[in-house]
């Protein structure tokens, strides 16, 4: 027992070392990731991505014994793990009338401490399922269930050096915060440094939201999503779709933190490469 701990120790620490170094690329350049499940881990190593976003809710569902499988996995394929999605299952309400704190709270911790252990910096806090207001409900209501959670989860992330990132969503996989004014009023409401929000360019796009936005959120923005909106399918050419009006806006904020590629693809080793050419001609022209 102690053998194994000593071991689940060492595997944690060289993950944080590998997420440390990748955040720590020179130049200010942006790191870019992809959005995946835990089978994609060799796929994701290969294609060239910086790191791997990774599912929370599955990795919090593993087994101890499956958990340190996966720990190990992305040990010997040198793949940091910065960031994480799909934070709260759909069973566990956040807004309406049927809310379970104290099953949150349990749910929180174990998967914030699962991620942490991975590398995990930033927690993405989509999770329409979750947050989706019940018919009826107040939304007033409902918008002050999600700042009472911010302000439960912060000191968690806080503890594990992780900032959760509230994610704008398009109305039809969420009836509350889908525009990046809505997300600034949350974390402006939960007013804590470790609850920040990120935007994805899809839900940014479906939204019909206009570039300038970003400027408005810019000193809370830690993180994007990305995707061709034309399917949610990989970026893969300039011409295939309008995006260089957000990728000024991005260069002239200077942006350098994380992208994580979240599209469908048919082959993530042929098609990830192109991405990732095309995310840095965006951010580098």
């Amino acid at each position: 027992m102690k053998a194994s701990m000593q071991c689940s120790a060492a595997i944690a620490a060289l993950l944080a070392c590998l997420a440390l170094a990748a955040l720590a690329q020179p130049g200010g350049k942006v790191r870019i990731g992809y959005c995946g499940p835990l089978k994609d881990i060799d796929d994701v190593k290969a294609a060239g991505f910086d790191y791997m976003e990774v599912r929370t809710s599955e990795v919090a569902a593993l087994s101890d014994a499956g958990y340190e499988e996966v720990a190990a996995k992305f040990r010997r394929a040198g793949l940091p793990v910065l960031s994480a999605n799909l934070f709260i299952p759909t069973d566990i309400k956040v807004t309406g009338p049927n809310i379970d704190k104290q099953r949150q709270m349990e749910y929180l911790r174990r998967a914030l401490d699962r991620v942490s252990r991975l590398g995990v910096r930033l927690v993405v806090f989509g999770s329409g399922g979750a947050r989706q207001v019940p018919e009826g409900f107040s939304k007033q209501e409902a918008f002050q269930q999600l700042v009472d959670f911010g302000k439960r989860a912060a000191p968690e992330a806080r503890s594990r050096n992780i900032t959760i990132a509230i994610e704008p969503l398009r109305h039809q996989e969420s009836n509350i915060i889908n525009n990046t004014t809505e997300a600034l009023a949350w974390v402006n409401a939960v007013n804590d440094p470790n609850i920040q929000l990120m935007i994805d360019y899809y839900h940014f796009q479906v939204e019909k939201e206009d570039p300038s936005a970003i400027l408005k959120v810019k000193d809370h923005l830690r993180h994007l999503h990305m995707a061709n909106p034309d399917g949610r399918v990989m970026a893969l050419k300039w011409d295939e779709y309008n995006y260089a009006p957000f990728f000024a806006v991005l260069r002239q904020i200077h942006y350098d933190r994380l992208i994580s590629l979240e599209a469908s693809t048919k082959d993530l080793r042929v098609e990830g490469p192109q991405s990732i050419a095309l995310l840095r001609r965006a951010f580098e022209q």
